[in-house]
């Protein structure tokens, strides 16, 4: 199915292009509105059928894999340690090959384009960053409203407390281990179904788009986007790297062509959520056990979003240029910094990046109304940054894998029965 998806999945890429130059130069600009606005239809439900199917995921693979480590709250440290260490080095890595890129091309100087007033309102909620509502909202008030809000990280933090909790009860615990692996392989079997939607749910998005803004919106933003998607390729070569460097060469080819399939899906639906559990089953098939991707897949959805952090500092950069603000390397080290942190856990939220771009002019007293520039090209965009996302997260799950093989390798490994990641596919199959 994979490989027919992928092809299916370009076809309609194609033909959303060519539909939407057809609609957008054929009719008016409200009729073509109309269009898109009946369009739009089709990819909100298929992104509503994936944020139906994360949460209960990422909660079934993380008790699943984490009752099975049994109880083995050093391992479960020593993988979330290292996986953060790697999030930090590459979501550093991201940010400065952005800041270098933008500052190389200067894509805002000279853009030609009337600049919106510098308080123009983009129509986004800028509420200002703190160390305590960061903090706070790490921990679920409750997880069922973590569930019906997708909230990631609080997941994640409710599903450790959970797997420990399962494994140090023993025997009375099987019976809900046993339906997490179960309630898993009925959210893989509900994604091969989901998956068969996503065609024309990328074919209805782009449509949509092409339609409303037209192609010369490409040419328009011709610099600042090709400057963008040069910076993307540079972050995902420089990733690919990293990872040659750390499981070999044979083995991160192998990994690309795995995860080809999700790439495609989170750069065609501009979404890293529709990606998710694609991901995961690719993870699988190349081999990382299921008690670390199930656990590194989604802390890398709340800290791993490099594409996401890279756009973030060229839009500002880019909106600096536009303005003619001098923006000191100082200022720009801050906002790197600030960044790291305001950017984590933004997966799952519509327009997130934008929000956070916002934010951090407005931190820095830089013109808000330079968000409306980025507007129009706002879903290319993220069509690139998203399917970097993909790439990221599955990088950073092959490198902590390995590591932990390699201690296994000479400490020993756990049981067979540890690992519930083949019997899932099975039982999904």
């Amino acid at each position: 199915m994979a490989n027919k998806l992928t092809i299916w999945i370009l076809i309609a890429l194609g033909a959303g292009l060519l539909t939407g130059f057809i609609v957008n130069q054929q009719m008016s600009a409200a009729e073509a509105r109309e269009v898109a606005d009946g369009l739009s239809i089709i990819t909100d439900v298929f992104l509503r059928l994936i944020k139906m199917i994360i949460a209960p995921l990422v909660l079934s693979a993380l008790i699943s894999g984490i009752g099975h480590m049994g109880g083995d709250v050093a391992a479960l440290g020593r993988i979330g340690g290292r996986a953060i260490g790697w999030f930090l080095a590459t979501s550093v890595g991201a940010l400065f090959i952005g800041l270098f890129v933008v500052q190389w091309l200067q894509p805002g100087a000279g853009l030609g384009l009337v600049l919106p007033p510098v308080d123009a309102s983009a129509g986004l909620a800028t509420d200002k960053f703190t160390l305590k509502n960061f903090v706070t909202h790490l921990v679920p008030k409750s997880i069922f409203e973590a569930l019906a809000m997708n909230e990631i990280l609080q997941i994640v933090v409710f599903s450790v407390f959970a797997g420990i909790a399962l494994a140090a009860i023993g025997e009375k615990g099987k019976p809900l281990l046993r339906g997490a692996e179960a309630l898993m392989a009925l959210m893989l079997k509900i994604t091969q179904y989901v998956m068969y939607f996503a065609p024309p749910a990328v074919f209805a998005a782009v449509a949509a788009t092409i339609a409303v803004q037209g192609m010369g919106v490409l040419k328009t933003y011709g610099v600042f986007m090709g400057g963008f998607y040069l910076a993307l390729l540079a972050l995902i070569l420089f990733n690919f790297l990293a990872c040659a460097f750390m499981i070999g060469m044979k083995e991160s080819i192998r990994l690309m062509s795995e995860v080809k399939d999700p790439f495609i899906l989170a750069f065609s639906t501009a979404s890293s959520e529709a990606a998710y559990p694609r991901i995961l089953d690719a993870l699988d098939r190349f081999g990382i056990p299921n008690r670390i991707s199930s656990f590194v897949l989604p802390l890398g959805y709340s800290f791993n979003l490099d594409g996401s952090m890279m756009y973030c500092v060229f839009a500002v950069i880019f909106i600096a240029q536009a303005y003619g603000v001098e923006f000191t390397f100082l200022q720009q080290l801050g906002m790197m910094a600030l960044l790291m942190v305001t950017s984590k856990g933004i997966a799952g939220v519509p327009r997130a990046s934008l929000v956070v771009i916002a934010a951090t002019l407005t931190f820095f007293d830089l013109p808000a109304g330079g968000l409306v520039l980025i507007l129009a090209v706002d879903h290319f965009l993220d069509m690139g940054r998203s399917a970097t996302n993909a790439i990221g997260n599955s990088i950073a799950a092959a490198v902590v894998s390995k590591w932990e093989m390699d201690r296994e390798a000479r400490e020993g490994p756990l049981p067979p029965s540890t690992d519930p990641s083949a019997a899932n596919r099975k039982f999904a199959e």
